[in-house]
């Protein structure tokens, strides 16, 4: 097995390693997002909108569900699969910018998924805003090699043309909603009409042809809405859709109590994760009641929980009252831009400590990797470009943690690696406090991330393989970072064995 970034630097990817393959992959003409264009953040307007005017998705993924009713969906929403007790199927979250960061992760996607049953996405398919045209560079040609059933959750972006290009794709080509009165005016439901994003004329026309890579029967896979169940083998793998603002509507969330009283061990998958960031998000269902709240149920028989959103990976075991321990992961990795990990302060969470968290990247390369990009950016390499050891280093004295993979000797934190580090917004300890708070975590997150201003390795990417039998689930993240050696053998950076019984 290779090394991975918790064992040496170039198992994360850093150095003058070979550059992988995936640049073959990727299309000649690759769409540029940037999160600091305005008018991709005019486009993406909805989910402020409905945060501002009323957040119609519900009575939209109503509609979306009557339709597939109709259409002759089963009414309980599960899919009943044939897989044997022991089998293996893959997780891959927030995958669609079509850049070479998601074109990375395909090699080793391809070489550890190879055997297994089928893959599910969690949180937006399609960036920027879910365009059906989006779908032939976005999704089925980097998996096009992928042999097995894709199943998805919608994220936020896909919800953004009001989901019929995802509807199509992963529900029986599901045709558009017949169009509803437009609100009088005046009025906030008028006023978000107004305003409110649409699918531009004609999108979709390419689609039909670029299903043809993805056209073997054994790659069709058909679910019966935006959130669905899986029966394969011992387990039930329940998928809900957050929407655009991170809560369930009162109909799936009914959908979801019913669904969860099957007796068999179940997986959750969400586009809005639970625990993230050292925050405990346990997701709002309208009339009252939340996610967590059933997931935690011992009558449910929950033992993991995936969502996506964030981009990156992180695990936090939480042993509950009764003393099981349900897994709650966050696997955002699968091709968007990198969140950053080093913003997390030391994580003290519903009895998570630093000790039991993992996450990916380390810190100490989150931080050098921010390093490098604003270093190019502001044109000031020299300031603000850390090492990988000596982001470890800072990492670890501010929030008095041993790192993962111990710096180089010798390495030193001066006052540079310091200020650079508060700068972009590094963790504390939770018994220290900065002089002066800005919401730090939040603007380099949700408005100076990277982007696709990320060309070269180490991208710091990942995907989960969930080796299934009637004992337990073996859950492992693997990195793609870009460079050969991690193509072919791609590393594990966190293993947990999961018991069903």
């Amino acid at each position: 097995m290779s090394d991975s970034s918790r064992d040496t630097a170039a198992g994360a990817g850093w150095g003058d390693a070979e550059r992988g393959v995936y640049r073959h992959l990727v299309p000649e003409r690759v769409e540029k997002i940037s999160w600091l264009n305005p008018r991709l953040l005019w486009a993406a307007r909805n989910g402020v909108l409905a945060s501002w005017f009323g957040d119609p998705t519900g009575r939209t993924r109503d509609r979306w569900v009557a339709q597939r009713a109709a259409a002759g969906a089963p009414a309980d929403k599960v899919i009943r699969r044939g897989d044997p007790d022991r089998f293996s199927f893959m997780v891959l979250g927030d995958t669609g910018e079509g850049d070479q960061p998601q074109y990375a992760v395909v090699p080793g996607f391809l070489t550890v998924g190879q055997d297994t049953a089928f893959a599910v996405i969690a949180s937006d398919v399609i960036y920027p805003v879910g365009s059906a045209d989006d779908y032939d560079t976005k999704f089925f040609r980097p998996y096009r090699d992928y042999p097995a059933p894709i199943y998805a959750v919608p994220g936020n972006h896909d919800w953004y043309e009001g989901l019929g290009a995802f509807m199509r794709v992963f529900c029986d080509d599901a045709p558009p909603l017949p169009a509803e009165p437009a609100p009088r005016p005046p009025g906030r439901a008028w006023l978000r009409s107004l305003l409110w994003h649409r699918p531009r004329p004609g999108d979709g026309r390419r689609l039909d042809a670029a299903r043809a890579q993805r056209s073997a029967p054994a790659q069709r896979a058909v679910q019966p809405g935006p959130y669905w169940a899986i029966d394969a083998g011992p387990v039930r793998i329940v998928g809900i859709d957050t929407g655009l603002l991170g809560t369930l509507d009162a109909a799936q969330g009914a959908w979801l109590r019913e669904v969860s009283r099957d007796p068999r061990p179940k997986i959750l998958v969400t586009g809005s994760p639970l625990y993230v960031d050292g925050e405990h998000h346990p997701c709002a269902i309208e009339g009252g009641g939340t996610v967590d709240e059933i997931v935690r149920d011992p009558a449910h028989h929950y033992v993991l929980a995936i969502g996506g959103d964030i981009h990156n990976y992180q695990r936090y075991p939480v042993r509950l009252a009764d003393g099981r321990t349900l897994q709650y992961v966050v696997a955002g990795g699968g091709g968007a831009f990198t969140h950053a990990t080093h913003t997390i302060p030391r994580v003290d969470v519903a009895g998570v400590g630093e000790d039991d968290f993992r996450c990916y990247p380390l810190r100490g390369d989150s931080l050098a990797f921010y390093s490098r990009l604003y270093g190019r950016r502001l044109h000031l390499r020299r300031f603000f470009t850390l090492t990988e050891d000596e982001g470890a280093a800072v990492i670890a004295r501010r929030l008095g943690v041993t790192p993962a993979r111990a710096p180089a000797p010798g390495t030193r934190v001066t006052w540079r690696t310091r200020l650079v580090a508060s700068l972009l917004g590094a963790g504390r300890r939770p018994d220290r406090r900065a002089r002066f708070r800005l919401p730090v975590r939040k603007i380099y997150t949700q408005l100076f991330s990277p982007g696709s201003a990320t060309y070269s390795p180490p991208f710091f990417k990942c995907f989960l393989r969930l080796d299934v039998s009637p004992e337990a689930v073996r859950l492992r993240c693997h990195a793609a970072t870009g460079n050969r050696a991690q193509e072919l053998d791609p590393p594990v950076e966190d293993e947990v064995l999961i018991p069903l019984v």
